[in-house]
């Protein structure tokens, strides 16, 4: 067994490439997981620059760096002026109105689910509708519940928002401005021979850049179509199912299935079983088999080709480490795992590990 284990390490860590490439990803895992409170200001700056940086680099082809870092900084200031202003307090309208009509449709549902046992009591009984019923008023009441107690807590959540919108936009502009400073100061501290993190750096930059401002680009377009198609049929609470609907594509596989309940059920409340209601849903359905089948092969065709399985394993695992900025850089972070395993550096092993 100690023969296995030297064979293995000698194969895997007799690389000094491959000894950095560890100490790298162990420090990196070892400051995220326990100072990522602490740092979550300049992850998320570094985040939101790594994400412009595509269009200064664009800019940059046609005007100096510093007036390319200037107009993209103004329109990246604009757009969070304009959720910070106009969509958050639209979205917190919406969201009041439809958790004031939250117990009526709840009631509604109730008297429809009580005939399907009349309907069908082979398939369906009393007790399970009640049972059902009772799961989601338990899930309504947990979610009211939660809801107070966040508005409870709402001056320590205010004083940490306004943090965020001071120090995240001032963050942001001196990563994009002093780029190639801060990438200096850091590689200075690197040894000089470090071809395989070289390696490494160079295919994640392109891959997850890629899929980064893709996905951007892809919640901007569904939310768009989304709104665009909800306010012509004249559906109630457009802004906020256009951003949920949006915003579902973080989510692979499982996102949209979560964004048509909540669409379906606001259209069936609003016109009941009418030509209305199957319009607006048909043309919900083509948004989402559009960006299935046109939108996401168009933005992501360099994208590193993943097994479904593997997407939901990394949607699972890096959501439950990091919560919703695991889940939305589940792909990224999969496709880092892909790309170290075939970049790590290993020793050739002359014979066969004799167990």
């Amino acid at each position: 067994m100690i023969n296995v284990l030297t064979r293995w390490f000698n194969k895997y860590f007799s690389d000094p490439q491959a000894v950095l490439l560890a100490i790298l990803l162990i420090g990196g895992f070892t400051v995220i997981m326990t100072m990522s409170q602490m740092l979550a200001p300049v992850l998320a700056s570094m985040i939101i620059a790594y994400m412009l940086e595509g269009i200064v680099k664009n800019l940059e082809q046609h005007i100096p760096r510093f007036l390319a870092v200037f107009f993209v900084y103004m329109a990246f200031m604009t757009l969070l002026m304009f959720i910070l202003l106009v969509l958050m307090p639209l979205l917190y309208q919406q969201t009041s109105q439809f958790l004031q009509e939250l117990p009526t449709m709840i009631a509604h549902g109730h008297q429809l689910l009580l005939q399907l046992p009349e309907r069908y009591p082979d398939f369906i009984t009393v007790k399970q509708i009640e049972s059902l019923i009772n799961s989601i008023r338990s899930g309504v009441r947990n979610t009211g519940q939660s809801l107070l107690s966040y508005s409870l807590a709402s001056i320590p959540i205010l004083i940490t928002v306004l943090v965020y919108f001071i120090l995240v936009p001032l963050l942001v502009f001196f990563f994009l401005k002093d780029k190639k400073l801060i990438l200096n100061w850091l590689v200075s501290f690197l040894p000089k021979e470090r071809h395989a993190a070289n390696r490494l750096w160079r295919e994640m930059d392109a891959q997850m850049g890629n899929y980064i401002r893709g996905k951007v680009y892809e919640i901007f377009i569904v939310g768009t179509a989304s709104y665009v198609t909800f306010t012509f049929m004249g559906l109630n609470y457009t802004p906020l199912l256009a951003v949920l609907v949006g915003l579902s594509v973080i989510i692979p596989y499982v996102g949209a299935t979560l964004a048509t309940l909540p669409v379906v059920m606001v259209a069936y409340f609003q016109w009941g079983w009418s030509s209305e209601f199957l319009w607006t849903i048909s043309a919900y359905g083509m948004i989402q088999a559009l960006d299935g089948n046109v939108l996401v092969p168009l933005l992501f065709s360099e994208a590193v080709n993943l097994h479904p399985v593997a997407i939901i394993v990394a949607v699972l695992v890096f959501g439950g480490l990091w919560g919703v900025w695991g889940v939305f850089f589940a792909i990224p972070l999969a496709t880092l795992v892909k790309a170290l395993l075939r970049a790590w550096p290993r020793a050739p092993v002359e014979e066969d590990i004799k167990l």
